[in-house]
């Protein structure tokens, strides 16, 4: 089931589309790059309440994984073995997206590669990277924040952008 029809799912199921997008915001798969598409194409929600609904969901997780992120993988990763190869394995992909970035730009790469709207950046991964290079709460947050501001812009854009072409040629 891809996102537009779990979308549909939801809403026939009784959630107003609102909180739809709000939750997939929140999400690591989706984030706002998924939350976006869905709300304009699945819901018709104005650019400006997609945005604003798409970042504030994106941004909700975001402390609680910057605060709980070590706490949590140390507990799981000395009580479940599986854990261990789990974050061992998303702490050496992470480092290998965004080491050069990171270590050569520090905020601001960690800033652009939250902002970059691929597949594996975004808030989730762009948190992780910060724990994986000691980057501190305080001096993370202001980044990874910007970042999604940004990328909210960037695929708020593509996305009305690819409509209104479409509907222009169509």
């Amino acid at each position: 089931m891809g996102r537009e029809e779990l979308a549909a799912w939801l809403s026939q199921h009784g959630l107003p589309p609102e909180l739809i997008v709000l939750l997939f915001a929140m999400v690591p798969i989706f984030e706002l790059r998924g939350a976006i598409p869905v709300a304009h194409f699945v819901f018709a929600l104005p650019a400006w309440q997609t945005y604003l609904i798409s970042v504030i969901g994106n941004l909700v997780p975001v402390l609680p994984i910057l605060w709980l992120l070590d706490p949590t993988s140390r507990w799981l990763m000395r009580h479940f073995r599986f854990m261990e190869r789990f974050f061992d394995w998303l702490f050496d992909r992470t480092r290998r997206r965004t080491e050069q970035k990171v270590k050569k730009y520090g905020a601001l790469g960690l800033m652009l590669f939250v902002a970059i709207p691929l597949p594996v950046t975004g808030a989730w991964t762009g948190c992780v990277a910060a724990f994986v290079f000691g980057i501190r709460i305080r001096s993370a947050f202001p980044p990874v924040v910007a970042g999604v501001l940004i990328a909210g812009v960037v695929v708020s854009i593509l996305t009305y952008g690819v409509s209104a072409v479409a509907s222009f040629l169509g």
